[in-house]
């Protein structure tokens, strides 16, 4: 058994322990890894940060040691670490029949006392955790927190559905019909009427030929990622991509890399050079990325899979119903028709105001997604007002695009006032997500509270979901926000950012 213990310096290097070492940061690197020696600089390899905890976990799992934070950061060269692999070994205690408390109680883990050390760190700064706080009624442009009523930039309803008397009604409807549940996979009895209306509405929507759909966003892109790829694939993904493609990638066995944010050259790069020693390769993009509010230039995306003989996944959770004039997602946005793209995933959850996920694309990608994927055949089938209100949002959308003009009204003049303010606005343009980026983890948790003190809801985005250069606060546009709420919640943001910096340097205010 395994425990967390310093680096000894002046133990001395074992062959062994050397070669595994060099043998897992090649596992992991692969083709960056050809030149490696023991002193080769491991993150120069160009591993991102996901690939290096791997490394680590790697080593230690093959050592039966653990490496503690404080020794991982100081690890530079493959040498490093097998120094350090080799101190773990050698000071490793013999356990007899006495096991460590962190081998089977949770809050005695590491983990778990990284997570306690996080919140503990935030009270004591004076920040409450903002997080999972309770709210009432519907969230749309507005929302209710402990009896008030806050300007809502909190969350995903773009386009008001999820409050929409038609989408109510006919989930209401759904479920006196249906029940609240079909209470059955949907391979054996769990199929009703509404998903096959919402399939056939998707696939229609998008142009494809067909679609599934799914209990949830993140399981859609971590069930079906993994079950398409595997042993000797390789996952190419924006550097940016989403925890769920992440956790895809991670349970298929594929080789995982990262390219650079919206680089479509850096990733036919990447493929020239390795394209050859993979059976399949799935690119994964994402229509709108949820922490920087951009998008990529999919018809380059389109080109290097086509160059590559490539499969291209693209995630649309926050580009459909945002995106086109008609809010049919950035395929619209580009002209790009439905069969140049293999997998369109898509969620339920944001501008179609209900709850799942789906896949759409060709007959054939449909039919083996429906009768082999786990996340269709051994878990129950949507559940029925979830379905109808996506049928019904997906329905209002064809016959009017008033609320996308209007969102994308409101994303515009919201991204203008916020640099008009002279505020970081990082690469948001021309969608409903604009992050403002304060670059301090605490400056962002003590801005949201004020923000929420004066009547708006805006969530903190912080390390280590981002970096903590990239540390924000990240504002949700509504097409229901009016021009007042936007005025009123720029103006309030800049006092609170000049608040927050002036208690960060009081002196320096002070005219000292």
């Amino acid at each position: 058994m395994s425990r967390a213990v310093t680096q000894s310096p002046s133990t001395p290097l074992d062959g062994k322990l050397a070669a595994i070492v060099l043998e897992e940061v090649q596992a992991v690197a692969r083709e960056r890894a050809r030149h490696l020696d023991l002193d080769t600089r491991i993150r120069e390899l160009g591993l991102d940060s996901l690939e290096y905890l791997d490394v680590i976990a790697r080593v230690e799992r093959t050592c039966d040691i653990r490496i503690s934070d404080a020794a991982a950061l100081q690890i530079e060269t493959c040498r490093d670490l097998a120094q350090a692999a080799a101190g773990l070994a050698a000071n490793r205690p013999a356990y007899g029949g006495e096991l460590p408390a962190e081998s089977w109680q949770l809050d005695a883990t590491r983990e778990f006392q990284q997570l306690r050390q996080s919140l503990a760190e935030a009270e004591a700064a004076g920040e409450p955790d903002p997080f999972f706080a309770v709210a009432e009624g519907i969230s749309g442009p507005t929302i209710e927190f402990g009896g008030r009523e806050l300007i809502n930039f909190s969350g995903n309803n773009y386009l008001g559905m999820s409050g929409d008397p038609e989408v109510i009604a006919a989930a209401k409807a759904a479920i006196d019909r249906y029940g609240t549940s079909v209470s059955a996979s949907r391979l054996v009895s769990g199929t009703r009427p509404p998903h096959v209306e919402l399939e056939r509405e998707i696939a229609d929507f998008l142009g494809t030929e067909d679609a599934i759909t799914f209990t949830s966003g993140q399981a859609t892109n971590a069930t079906v990622i993994s079950h398409l790829l595997g042993r000797g694939d390789l996952i190419l993904h924006d550097e940016l991509a989403h925890n769920s493609v992440l956790m895809g990638a991670r349970l298929s066995g594929a080789t995982r890399r990262a390219f650079p944010h919206n680089d479509w050259q850096a990733a036919t790069d990447m493929l020239d050079e390795v394209r050859h020693e993979y059976r399949k390769v799935l690119i994964v993009i994402e229509g709108v990325y949820s922490m920087e509010g951009d998008y990529p230039d999919v018809p380059r995306f389109i080109e290097v899979k086509q160059r590559h003989k490539a499969l291209l996944y693209l995630d649309e959770a926050h580009s459909l119903g945002t995106l086109g004039k008609r809010g049919r997602g950035i395929g619209e946005q580009f002209g790009v028709s439905g069969h140049e793209i293999d997998i369109w995933m898509g969620t339920l959850s944001k501008a179609l105001g209900a709850c799942g996920g789906y896949v759409a694309g060709g007959r054939s990608l449909v039919q083996y997604v429906k009768y082999t994927c786990p996340g269709v055949i051994y878990t129950v089938g949507l559940a029925p007002p979830s379905a109808a209100a996506a049928l019904t949002s997906i329905r209002k959308l064809r016959a009017s695009s008033a609320q996308v003009t209007a969102l994308q009204a409101n994303a515009k003049t919201f991204l203008s006032l916020a640099q008009q303010r002279g505020l970081n606005t990082g690469k948001s343009g021309g969608t409903p997500i604009v992050p403002v980026i304060l670059g301090n983890s605490l400056q962002a948790l003590t801005a949201s509270r004020l923000m929420r003190e004066r009547g708006i809801s805006v969530q903190p985005i912080l390390h280590p979901a981002v970096p903590e250069s990239g540390a924000r606060l990240r504002f949700f546009l509504n097409a229901f926000h009016s021009e007042q709420q936007l005025l009123q919640t720029v103006s309030t943001l800049a006092e609170v950012l000049r608040e927050v910096e002036s208690r960060e340097s009081p002196g320096e205010n002070a005219g000292e």
